[in-house]
């Protein structure tokens, strides 16, 4: 029982130092996914039901059942892919005393144009929502959620910082291109210049890369010569990463296989946008962007 389960684990510890928010922006905070099956600590997570978007806790109940469960290591000594953006989905709605939904609607989505991003997809737009499918070992090819009668059809129970969200390419890419132009697009200034530009250095202890600090089974990037900002994986080294890019380039991906990448430099972006879980099933996406760099004059 769940009791049994906490007894096992051991309660929260002291820390070498509190978790800042920092610390949750850049995944150092200690906490982790349940998915990544590494340690005791993510199997609570997952015998806790902790990350489910649909039946699952609220997202108030969420926060106060990660207070109860240690932490895997001290904010700040290692990188680790986690819930670290769930919280501060919490952070921000106790912040602004919005609904995260609200938030994103009146700081984000609207002032962008971006009509078609929701966390319930409206009913009127379900026969545009695709099928997702999960690749699963001995099984092949599952559907995961059906299109017209997706979960994501009704109100989700926790709406988090880290997933949830159904868009689609052409919205994204009006996110992708306010970043790109710092901050702004058509006349809408989500942030500013100077903030994006600190988001998107490397804000790992000692200018170190995820070779260094990450404890992850999981993430969305490979380790050597990535950093992390402030939401974003950051290229540090364009040798060490053996992809083609730019120093400095930000993205992340998505469990579907999404994906997105900016890169000042070269004054590109991309959006890639499919419906297979886990985003380690192909290698689509480093191929992709190994032709779209290959291809610029």
């Amino acid at each position: 029982d769940r009791g049994a389960l906490l007894e096992a684990i051991g309660q929260p510890a002291g820390v070498a130092e509190p978790m800042r928010m920092i610390d949750l922006l850049r995944h150092t905070s200690g906490l982790t996914y349940g998915f990544q099956e590494r340690t005791p600590v993510d199997a609570a997570y997952r015998e806790l039901g902790l990350e489910r978007w649909h039946g699952g806790l609220t997202l108030d109940a969420f926060v106060a059942e990660l207070g109860k469960l240690p932490l895997e290591f001290s904010p700040g000594e290692s990188w680790n892919y986690s819930v670290s953006t769930d919280v501060l989905g919490a952070v921000v709605q106790r912040l602004s005393g919005q609904g995260l939904d609200e938030f994103f609607r009146e700081r984000i989505f609207a002032p962008l144009g971006m009509d078609d991003t929701f966390f319930q997809v409206p009913a009127d737009k379900l026969h545009r929502l695709t099928d997702c499918y999960a690749i699963v070992p001995g099984k092949g090819r599952i559907l995961y959620d059906a299109g017209e009668a997706s979960a994501w059809a009704k109100p989700p129970t926790q709406i988090s910082g880290g997933g949830g969200l159904v868009s689609t390419a052409l919205d994204y890419h009006r996110f992708c291109s306010m970043c790109l132009n710092g901050g702004a697009l058509d006349g809408a200034r989500i942030v500013s210049r100077k903030t994006l530009d600190l988001m998107t250095r490397n804000h790992l202890p000692g200018n170190s890369d995820l070779a260094t600090m990450s404890q992850s089974l999981f993430s969305e990037t490979s380790n050597a010569g990535t950093g992390f900002g402030l939401g974003f994986a950051v290229n540090m080294d364009v040798a060490k990463s053996m992809l083609p890019g730019s120093e400095g380039e930000y993205y992340w991906g998505g469990m579907f296989s999404t994906a997105f990448f900016i890169d000042p430099v070269e004054r590109l972006h991309m959006v890639f946008m499919t419906q297979v879980s886990p985003s380690t099933a192909f290698t689509v996406r480093r191929e992709l962007k190994t032709l779209i760099y290959s291809a610029l004059a």
